[in-house]
């Protein structure tokens, strides 16, 4: 399992390749993956905020940082 801040990252990479991408057909199925990475981030945070006991170390403090943004 990953951190929500992976998953986060994984769809910002989705989203910067889509940016490059000249076909449209190309650049829609890697914003439609951003989305899929972004709703297992926010489920991901979604788990951890009800069983912090599930917290990959660190994940807790970077979700909190996340929240203040």
């Amino acid at each position: 399992m990953k951190k929500a801040s992976e998953y986060r990252l994984h769809a910002k990479e989705c989203r910067d390749l889509a940016a490059k991408m000249a076909s449209p057909e190309q650049r829609g199925q890697l914003l439609e993956m951003a989305d899929h990475w972004e709703q297992l981030a926010r489920d991901r945070a979604e788990l951890i905020a009800k069983h912090p006991d599930l917290a990959l170390m660190g994940e807790q403090e970077e979700e909190a940082r996340t929240e203040g943004l």
